[in-house]
């Protein structure tokens, strides 16, 4: 009859063969008898869904792979230095974590950092860093006008404000983000989070995304904010032409509002929904070098159309690790 450990070194040597994929993870049965130490340093050099297969694998392996020295080596090298940035009573909660729990939590629940003015997490198969940069501590043209925009507060959003459009015909909308404080050699993408009010208006023309890194290079995009995809449509006032009699008996020239249509450039851009109820549209792509000390700039401009808009609700521009699914 086969016992336990020969059933458990054949599984062993299933994943082995198979490499229960993870695209390079192996094992075997000679790990049982190695310290649980070594295997530890060797699983930290896997991946955080690598860690959690070997986990399964038997005890010595779930210990190891468990350990708070696998899960550090998983996490930001300065993960540290951004929990110290967060809420007092946050940093409390954080740090009392083990560092796999730490880096779910991080994964899972977004902190506020700076004072409010950005949030951060870890992309969860990756440790890659992610940041949200609040409406606040973005450069909205006009944004501090009464007139013209409205800082409100909503149970939707993870910040205090967010920036309400009442009408502009210039919308310009910009934002920075420090290379160093993202994941080295990772390619981001950028995004504008946004909702529309049910009186939305004026979102007919696409706007102009711009994504700019050292060195002056910068990307553009052509993107549409209209949610609906060109379902809606803007009202001319035009004159129409009646009939004899119809002119005679309204005394005057007869004006209407006639429907047109306006015409869309195929290669724009529409917002997405996301899982948290806010829409997204993608401002540019950039990558980020090992040896890179500057800035990105970000920036959403509708400039040239000239006519005026209103109904935009941003909560902010959100920076993430571009997924080979988008």
């Amino acid at each position: 009859m086969v016992n336990e450990e020969e059933r458990q070194m054949d599984r062993n040597r299933q994943v082995a063969e198979h490499g229960g994929g993870g695209g390079g993870v192996f094992c075997c049965s000679d790990f049982h008898f190695l310290p649980e130490g070594c295997i530890a340093d060797v699983v930290s050099f896997t991946s955080p869904r690598d860690a959690c297969r070997l986990a399964t694998m038997s005890k010595i392996f779930r210990s190891a792979a468990d350990s708070d020295s696998v899960w550090k080596c998983f996490l930001p090298s300065d993960y540290q230095a951004v929990i110290d940035r967060s809420k007092d009573r946050d940093q409390a909660v954080l740090n009392s974590l083990p560092k796999k729990q730490l880096y779910y939590h991080l994964a899972d629940e977004p902190i506020l950092i700076d004072g409010d003015t950005k949030s951060f997490w870890l992309e969860k198969w990756s440790g890659k860093k992610c940041y949200m940069i609040a409406a606040r501590s973005l450069s909205i043209v006009w944004g501090d006008t009464p007139r013209y925009w409205r800082w409100t507060s909503t149970s939707e959003s993870r910040f205090r404000e967010v920036a309400e459009l009442i009408t502009v015909c210039w919308l310009d909308i910009r934002g920075t983000m420090k290379m160093p404080m993202l994941s080295r050699c990772t390619n981001y993408a950028a995004y504008l989070v946004f909702k529309m009010t049910e009186e939305a208006y004026g979102f007919y023309n696409s706007a102009e995304a711009a994504v700019g890194t050292a060195g002056g290079k910068t990307e553009t995009r052509l993107v549409y904010l209209d949610p609906d995809e060109g379902q809606r449509r803007r009202y001319r006032i035009v004159p129409r032409r009646f009939g004899l009699f119809a002119f005679i008996s309204n005394r005057n020239p007869i004006v209407g509002l006639q429907q047109a249509p306006v015409p869309r450039e195929e290669d724009g851009q529409y917002p997405k929904q996301r899982s948290d109820g806010w829409l997204e549209i993608e401002i540019g792509e950039f990558f980020t070098p090992e040896d890179d000390d500057g800035e990105v700039q970000l920036s959403v401009l509708e400039i040239k159309g000239g006519n005026w808009k209103g109904g935009l609700i941003v909560q902010g521009i959100e920076i993430r690790p571009k997924s080979n699914a988008e």
